[in-house]
């Protein structure tokens, strides 16, 4: 590509982003990447000014993109003290609970309709998570791990299954990541093969039962990591 077609190309996918989301929308994913990726912790208090700076915008977005973060249980806001990221103690044992369910459900759903490039895609998935597990690279491996989990649960075709499915990842999504973060990588991905391999022999009970079994031992390694 020419240097100054490069150069006009730019701004106008800079202007199709902000034509296709609202400010708030762009300002709560900044705010959703920097937790997922571990800059922002379980407990810490979001600076409503300090975020505005940091994006270059005015504070309005940022208190819209807080209270829907809120929403999406993320974030709790405490009167008069602030807005922090949402810590999970006898809430995640009910959250695990629920989404055990979920996943049974899902994986009882594909089994019998998964298409082989289905498969396949998941497969990939889960080698390029081998790939940074050996390199214990949380970063790139976490969401490569919501990657593969959102798309069993999208690949069932029950939109419904995946609505609930998605607000209730948004509430586990810290716990889960210190979880992986203090060693739980390697084991977590050769159950993600296991998932795979029994999705591909398209028996409801068996892919059921994998799915479950991975989310009972997300369980367990996160009530060690929590003490």
């Amino acid at each position: 590509m020419p240097p100054d077609a490069a150069i006009e190309e730019a701004p106008a996918s800079a202007l199709a982003l902000l034509r296709s989301k609202s400010l708030p929308a762009l300002v709560q994913e900044e705010i959703l990447r920097l937790i997922l990726a571990g800059r922002i912790n379980a407990g810490d208090k979001l600076n409503e000014v300090e975020i505005a700076t940091r994006l270059g915008v005015s504070r309005g977005p940022v208190r819209e993109a807080f209270r829907a973060l809120e929403e999406a249980g993320m974030v709790r806001l405490s009167r008069n003290r602030g807005v922090f990221v949402r810590e999970l103690t006898a809430e995640a044992e009910e959250i695990y609970a629920v989404r055990a369910g979920l996943d049974e459900l899902a994986g009882r759903l594909l089994a019998p309709r998964i298409a082989d490039e289905q498969i396949a895609e998941l497969r990939s998935l889960v080698a390029r998570m081998q790939a940074s597990s050996a390199a214990q690279d949380v970063d790139t491996y976490f969401p490569l791990n919501l990657r593969f989990h959102d798309r069993v649960v999208e690949m069932t075709g029950n939109g419904k299954l995946a609505a609930i499915y998605r607000r209730l990842m948004n509430e586990l999504h810290l716990q889960r990541r210190q979880g992986l973060a203090r060693g739980g990588i390697r084991v977590s991905n050769a159950e993600h093969a296991e998932i795979v391999e029994a999705l591909a022999t398209r028996d409801p009970d068996r892919a059921a039962s994998a799915m479950r079994e991975h989310v009972m031992a997300g369980h367990r390694r996160w009530r060690r990591t929590a003490g």
